[in-house]
């Protein structure tokens, strides 16, 4: 390229750029090496990433996470939580969605030198980031973490393995519900023992169109609005989504051996996250988020949330019982 051409490149550069806003990308290479990429991200309406990718130049075999990071006291756990997921043989990528604009540059960069991940740092703070539709992600099946949730590498694979057998719904490790107050003629969010209408983004695995509708479609711009505003939500209003494209409810899955959460407030080992979220505060969180349900419920005038039952299990034993050593055990258990 000569000078006259480089030159004209650079400015045709420079006015796309000035209708645009940046983010930055911090990539993590395997050798020591940090390489900062300046790019720009327009209106979702226009920005390319709503134009829908060739499925054939997506994998389906793996997954790539998202996870969403915010406070730096948190970046021991998110350094843990992400090489558990870059270990995992089901993962084709991590990326950690850093939000929070007041961190200096310098914190993610020392970060991204002990982190397997790619870093994107997005304009906002904004909670709809989470199901932006980057245009780094090269897989169909899309994992949106919390940082404060390491699950384990089983529980990781079949997760995956389940969501491969249902890819139109949610698969998650945490359920809630919706339901209707009579007496305040409103909805409320609560968690029921037999039934669920909502997975979580603490572990939530959906399909990658899924994020374009969210972010693309012009009729969840207002309840996106409604997101910002209540700083909240963003994982029900995912729900909506896919409730109203599948016309069923999520699908909760077993995580054998359980998941270890920081950030739960009934931890009492001395590892919780040093913040209390704003799910611990119980009372006030379930208001805001019933709130939310009604808002959304009101702009986009349905109800598509769907109630699901039971739960994908990773193992299969008897149910049957038998008296073994006068006692009412599974007839498969052994009694030494």
């Amino acid at each position: 390229m000569n000078k006259n051409d480089e030159s004209q490149t650079r400015s045709a550069a420079m006015k796309l750029a000035s209708s645009l806003f940046s983010f930055t990308v911090i990539i993590s290479l395997t050798v020591p090496i940090i390489v900062v990429i300046s790019v720009r991200v327009g209106p979702y309406s226009t920005e390319p990433a709503c134009n829908k990718p060739d499925p054939r130049n997506l994998r389906s075999d793996l997954m790539t996470v998202i996870i969403n990071g915010y406070s730096e006291n948190r970046i021991p756990h998110i350094q843990s939580i992400a090489a558990a997921y870059s270990a995992s043989p089901s993962i084709a990528a991590v990326i950690l969605l850093w939000c929070n604009s007041s961190t200096p540059p310098q914190t993610l960069s020392s970060l991204a030198q002990n982190l397997p991940a790619t870093i994107l740092r997005p304009p906002s703070s904004s909670l709809n980031h989470r199901f932006y539709p980057w245009d780094i992600i090269k897989t169909r099946a899309v994992l949106i973490s919390d940082d404060d949730i390491e699950p384990n590498q089983k529980s990781i694979s079949f997760a995956f393995t389940t969501w491969k057998s249902n890819p139109d719904l949610i698969i998650g490790f945490f359920a809630r519900s919706h339901a209707y107050d009579l007496q305040s003629k409103s909805w409320i969010y609560t968690m029921e023992k037999e039934k669920y209408s909502i997975i979580l983004t603490k572990f939530m695995i959906i399909d990658r169109t899924h994020l374009q509708t969210y972010t693309c479609d012009d009729k969840y711009i207002k309840t996106r609005h409604i997101v910002d505003e209540m700083n909240n939500c963003e994982d029900i209003l995912m729900n909506f989504v896919v409730a109203e494209n599948a016309n069923k409810g999520p699908l909760l899955v077993e995580a054998k051996g359980g998941v270890r959460d920081y950030g739960d407030a009934r931890n009492d080992d001395g590892l919780r996250v040093s913040e209390v979220g704003l799910s611990s505060r119980i009372g006030e969180h379930r208001k805001r988020r019933g709130e939310c349900i009604t808002e959304f419920h009101r702009l986009l005038g349905r109800m598509p949330l769907r109630y699901s039952y039971g739960m994908m299990v990773n193992s299969v034993g008897e149910q049957g019982l038998c008296v073994k050593g006068e006692k009412l055990v599974p007839c498969d258990q052994q009694i030494f």
